[in-house]
């Protein structure tokens, strides 16, 4: 783990840390408003009132203005934005993404960023968008690896940043990330997914940031470039990205469009502003959309939901409640329910992240029974040595007379000593009716503790499973 980088708290695979920088600390996961400098809709000083502990401009951006420029290496990069936390800069790897090519040199930007005192520099790599062949994403993959050792070569005092590449191709984020993990960079920023993110491919997502972070390990920074959609943050938390950039408020904003966690709206369209923000406060819909100052207000309110659900999503990693967030956050596009199940698929990965202890569990839905905890309950069922007459119920309330042992039975568990009733995970609040998935899990758990005890005698006394019935072809 890099030294500039502690993690405090964690959950599934996403955590709370502090980021050390030359302008302070950074706990993440934190959101760095994007700023251009050349439309500043809300100056910097304002973005830190509103709560902004980090900013990121593009460094390429101000290079080419020679005015800007000027101001920048005379005057510091802080100072040109007069802000003093910490600020990122990129390389102009975005405009290499819009028009092919940038009339700039590798190392001549990344010394740019030195010389301005950017507190975290960006090589110049080669954003490979998604669907490319693999040809073309191997052999640019295999261009940024070149630009980055480059890169580390000529290092200065501000953190270095090594970006992640490879398209949709998760073996080559894996190889990628494996690549770069003892190189000596600082933070590592998965990139070329926004496309992704803008048609809604969240479950292509999944694959690429777990592989990268499979390469890296647990320990580095991750930055997710481009994620600036408060309905994403929970979903990337847990997969353990730490860093988040957002130009929507602002572009979003200027085409009218409101954010909430679950989506977004056009004010034009609403009749309500469901939010509790200062502007949504002090304006009704009418109000803010006849406002001449509309478009500024608007972003406002859109910073002001975006760092709202980062504070949402830190203080659920906090308690360890970041997968009943999830529950909730990625059934507001069906898309974003595809990239949770994805994520459920990983639970194995997951689980050797995951804390092995919280307050209490909610299973609120099918995806629950992919949770980490029941992938290790399921994992280590079969170390129950048991023998002699074993009695399995769901009445907590049966007699043990005529037993030796009495196990609880509690989907999506299944069986579990009646003696950690009260511990986590099996002190979970679960619905009265088990659905499918839960039952089927609970059931196959048992059939793994009875293959695994020969000797023991089991009778099973379980609400609803009856001979002949649905579940009896998994016992």
């Amino acid at each position: 783990m890099p030294d500039c980088f502690e993690i405090l708290h964690k959950d599934l695979a996403g955590r709370i840390g502090k980021l050390s920088t030359a302008h302070g600390i950074v706990e993440t996961p934190a959101l760095m408003p994007v700023v251009n400098p050349h439309l500043q809709l809300i100056s910097p000083p304002e973005l830190r009132d509103l709560g902004a502990t980090m900013l990121i401009t593009n460094s390429y951006i101000i290079r080419q203005d020679e005015a800007l420029r000027v101001q920048a290496l005379e005057k510091g990069l802080h100072n040109l934005l007069d802000f003093q936390g910490p600020i990122m800069t990129d390389s102009g790897a975005f405009q290499l993404s819009v028009y092919g090519n940038i009339d700039v040199l590798p190392l001549e930007i990344l010394a740019f960023q030195f010389a301005i005192q950017s507190d975290i520099c960006v090589p110049l790599d080669i954003p490979t968008p998604p669907d490319v062949t693999r040809e073309r994403a191997a052999s640019e993959l295999k261009e940024t690896e070149r630009r980055l050792e480059e890169a580390l070569k000529n290092k200065g005092a501000s953190l270095l940043a090594g970006p992640i590449q490879g398209s949709t191709y998760p073996d080559l984020r894996e190889a990628a990330a494996h690549f770069l993990r003892d190189k000596g960079f600082d933070v590592y920023p998965v990139g070329g997914v926004v496309p992704l993110m803008e048609t809604y491919r969240f479950s292509d997502l999944v694959d690429i940031v777990a592989a990268a972070k499979k390469g890296l390990g647990s320990g580095a920074p991750v930055h997710l470039f481009g994620a600036g959609h408060p309905m994403v943050f929970a979903l990337a938390a847990a997969m353990g990205c730490d860093l988040f950039d957002s130009a929507a408020y602002a572009l979003y904003a200027r085409e009218g469009r409101y954010l909430t966690s679950r989506g977004t709206w056009r004010l034009e369209e609403m009749r309500y502003l469901p939010c509790s923000c200062p502007v949504c406060q002090d304006h009704d819909q009418e109000e803010l959309m006849n406002s001449p100052e509309r478009v500024k207000l608007l972003a406002k309110h859109n910073l002001y939901i975006s760092l709202q659900e980062i504070n949402l999503v830190k203080q659920c990693i906090r308690e360890g409640s970041l997968w009943e967030l999830l529950e909730t956050r990625c059934r507001s596009h069906p898309r974003m329910l595809d990239g949770f199940r994805k994520l459920g698929e990983k639970s194995q990965w997951l689980e050797g992240l995951d804390t092995t202890s919280k307050s209490t569990l909610f299973y609120l839905s099918s995806e629950s029974a992919s949770r980490p905890e029941v992938v290790r309950y399921s994992s280590r069922i079969e170390r129950l040595t048991l023998s002699g007459d074993i009695l399995i119920t769901d009445d907590t309330k049966t007699s043990a007379d005529g037993f030796d042992t009495v196990l609880h039975f509690k989907p999506p568990f299944g069986p579990y000593p009646a003696e950690l009733a009260e511990t986590y995970p099996f002190n979970a609040e679960v619905p009265a009716k088990a659905d499918l998935s839960s039952m089927e899990r609970a059931l196959l758990n048992t059939k793994r503790l009875i293959d695994a005890n020969p000797s023991a005698r089991f009778s099973l006394r379980i609400k609803g499973l009856t001979p002949g019935g649905e579940y009896d072809q998994i016992l």
